[in-house]
């Protein structure tokens, strides 16, 4: 049936919100469209007068599209090539601010990897999104002391992935630029400096482009990997486009050899760099190249 404008309106007013609930969910803007679009086209088939409280029939309605395409989602990343990371969201004056109004870093987005769909979904609406138990379990079809586990079990893991406090914006884009300089020159004393001893990196290129299949541990691996991409490839082949804040953490976009655009962002903690998340994977980084007008720059292989 056709909606009245004001429908249309109640949803509109409702989407930014969605959507962030739906990207969160499933760590992809364009998944989290898809879910949101279907939102939209159900919305668009009910009777308004059956809809006593449209945010929280949206909020229902959104979730649980989103659990069915992450169950969907979680078998296909068990025969993804190397790690897998959340499409990257960078923050600046170009972003929407809406799609960043809550706390959750690249780091806590790739600890909630770890959840099972339900805990993951009992977590966002009720710690993150600040909806009721029982709404939550309303949502989800358990019953409220159940979605209480739930959220606790998640709140758990996540907990150990929070920084113990925020970065200073000035301190994150000190230690990203420098990290850049840093491993771009093969300068192992500066580089040693920036990172922990248990620092940690994460690269995703989803077979498409050449990244690491596994995660490295430790300083001293990281110091010997980045001394060999020094000398293989030499400080030219890289090129910084422009620092930038990736789901809430220091980093920046830059090219490798001109020709592979990458994300790079830097979890740091008393000063140190704890975890690098390197995002490669093409499909992953459109937005991004759109964003900064890079997409003739870039190549997928």
């Amino acid at each position: 049936m056709s909606r009245p404008d004001s429908a249309t309106d109640v949803f509109e007013a409702h989407r930014p919100r969605l959507a962030r609930l739906a990207c969160r969910m499933l760590g992809s803007l364009a998944e989290a469209e898809d879910v949101v679009q279907e939102a939209w086209l159900r919305w668009s088939r009910v009777d308004p007068a059956e809809i006593r409280e449209p945010a929280a029939w949206l909020t229902r309605t959104t979730t649980r599209l989103a659990l069915d395409l992450l169950k969907s989602a979680r078998a296909r990343r068990e025969t993804y090539v190397g790690s897998w990371l959340p499409e990257p969201l960078i923050t600046g004056p170009e972003a929407d601010a809406e799609t960043f109004a809550d706390d959750l870093t690249l780091s806590l987005m790739t600890a909630m990897e770890r959840l099972s769909p339900l805990e993951r979904a009992a977590f966002l609406l009720h710690d993150v999104f600040e909806v009721g138990f029982d709404e939550v379990a309303a949502t989800l079809e358990r019953d409220p002391a159940s979605v209480r586990q739930l959220a606790s079990r998640a709140r758990r893991h996540v907990q150990e992935a929070r920084p113990r406090y925020a970065v200073a914006p000035e301190e994150g884009e000190r230690i990203a630029r420098a990290f850049f300089d840093a491993s771009r020159s093969g300068d192992l004393t500066a580089l040693g400096a920036l990172l922990a001893e248990g620092a940690t990196l994460r690269a995703d290129g989803g077979g498409k482009v050449i990244a690491f299949h596994n995660p490295i541990h430790g300083a001293r691996k990281l110091l010997r990997l980045f001394a060999g991409l020094n000398r293989k490839y030499g400080a030219e082949a890289y090129e910084m486009i422009r620092p930038m804040w990736i789901d809430g953490l220091p980093g920046y976009v830059s090219l490798e050899r001109g020709r592979v655009l990458q994300t790079t962002a830097l979890a740091i903690e008393d000063g140190r760099i704890v975890d690098i998340f390197i995002t490669r994977n093409p499909d992953k980084l459109a937005r991004v190249a759109a964003l900064l007008d890079l997409s003739g720059r870039e190549a997928a292989n």
